[in-house]
């Protein structure tokens, strides 16, 4: 064996290159480093070594593209002035517009006071006119009649729309022809209405409008008609009476679950109570009809001619 000494062999690690920070992020650092697509970049080449491109180097090119500014805003300031002239015209014509609505509405108004009044003059002279011939029986028959103002106990019946006014179907007025939603309907307002007359009701008012025998309730559109007087809900309904008994007899009627059924399955807001005294106005308009048995409608034996009465 020789002294000569052996090398000893290199065992350090070789070192790894470096790590990008963005390594992670490749999709981001291709968009970033190729923000233009290869085929733009080919042609804008292109373009730029045969002299394309930029702006017009040419006298002719030049002066084009000058005419081309100066008609652009030759048009700007030509509509600018049209708009301008034309404006004061349109605000004149909006001011008479609206001058012409007010005056409408004003004589609208006037007429309507009109109409008040006399519908008034003509209710006080049927009423003169009832109690004259009425007899013993004149405050029943105003009473029936609705021409005179009413106070006493009864109950005091609010119904509004539910407070989203919207529903899943179904129900009891399904075949109504209305879609079923949670607004309070014309046939609806018709049932409280009957039920509480069926439970003993002695006269009843719908929003200030005094019902009779000859009062009418429907619809137009959306909106509820009593006597041809668009109503608003909340519908809050007066009925003079004995007030709770007629309370509690109306609630256990047949009607009064039918009002408790929208309650519940469309969200139509109601709220009853007793009232210890309750004021109704007199009916904004009365008919009166009389009836008188024609001659001969019986004969000497007591039979019917079937003739009737008038």
């Amino acid at each position: 064996m020789c002294g000569m000494s052996q090398q000893r062999p290199d065992r350090s690690t070789p070192q790894k290159p470096a790590v990008r920070p963005d390594a992670s992020m490749s999709l981001l650092t291709n968009v970033m480093d190729h923000s233009l697509d290869d085929g733009y970049a080919e042609a804008a080449a292109r373009k730029s070594a045969a002299g394309v491109g930029g702006l017009p180097r040419t006298l002719r090119a030049k002066l084009g593209l000058a005419a081309g500014l100066v008609l652009a805003a030759v048009v700007v300031t030509v509509g600018a002035a049209q708009a301008r002239i034309a404006a004061p015209t349109l605000a004149k014509e909006r001011e008479e517009l609206i001058n012409r609505i007010e005056k409408g509405t004003a004589e609208a108004d006037k007429l309507q006071e009109r109409v008040d009044t006399t519908r008034d003059a003509v209710s006080r002279m049927q009423r003169e006119a009832l109690k004259k011939h009425g007899g013993d029986k004149t405050e029943l028959l105003a009473l029936l009649s609705g021409s005179t103002q009413v106070t006493g106990p009864g109950v005091r019946l609010v119904v509004d729309d539910a407070k989203d006014a919207e529903s899943n179907g179904g129900g009891p007025r399904e075949s109504s022809g209305f879609s079923d939603t949670g607004r309070v309907r014309d046939r609806d307002m018709q049932r409280v209405v009957n039920g509480l007359w069926e439970s003993g009701a002695e006269a009843i008012s719908v929003n200030g409008q005094r019902l009779t025998s000859l009062s009418a309730i429907r619809a137009a559109g959306d909106a509820i008609l009593v006597d041809n007087k668009p109503l608003v809900p909340p519908y809050t309904v007066l009925a003079v009476g004995d007030g709770q008994r007629l309370s509690t007899a109306f609630q256990d009627s047949a009607d009064g679950q039918y009002l408790h059924v929208l309650q519940e399955n469309y969200g139509v807001r109601t709220r009853i109570s007793a009232e210890n005294e309750v004021t109704l106005p007199p009916a904004p308009s009365l008919i009166v009809r009389t009836a008188k048995p024609q001659a001969g409608a019986a004969k000497a034996d007591g039979a019917d001619t079937g003739k009737g009465t008038s």
